[in-house]
This record gives structure tokens, sequence and C-alpha cells, in this order.
């Protein structure tokens, strides 16, 4: 998990092209999605944040993002339903 404030252009860059990072999130409302996400492109540089994959995003707290995870978001949205049931 790493903040964007806290690396520079250059270097996402380059963690992006060799794999690094393959997930982009909001801070604040702790949603996850894909790096070309069009919500995510709307997101302040100070609120996001980077994972490495879903399994790190999940394992922070985080919710897949409803308009470019459709499949996961579903799947997380039901599997809270049945947890408060």
């Amino acid at each position: 998990m790493q903040l964007h404030s806290q690396i520079s252009d250059t270097e996402l860059r380059s963690k992006i092209r060799k794999e690094e990072i393959r997930l982009g999130g909001n801070k604040n409302l702790k949603i996850y999605g894909l790096l070309d996400c069009r919500s995510g492109k709307r997101m302040k540089r100070d609120n996001r944040i980077f994972f490495t994959d879903e399994s790190e995003a999940l394992q922070n707290g985080y919710r897949p993002c409803a308009h470019c995870m459709r499949n996961e978001y579903q799947q997380w949205k039901w599997q809270q339903i049945y947890h408060l049931k």
C-alpha cells in the first residue's frame, strides 16, 4: 500500500510497468479499482493510494469499485449482506 503523494510520477510509472502497482484506491472512501477507472481518474492526488493486488486492498479494509469492478463489487456486496444476517 503506497500513497500517491509519497511517490514521484516517474517512480509511479516505473512501478506500473513492472506490475508492482496494479490497483488504485481512495483512502478516504476505502474503495479500490483499476488504474484506468473513470472515477479514480477524478480523485484528488492526496486521497489516492496504490495496491499491488486485490488481496492487499481487501486486507486493508477496502471494497471494490462499483464502476470498473462490477462483478467483484457485487460479490463483495452479497458477502456483506450475508454476514449481517
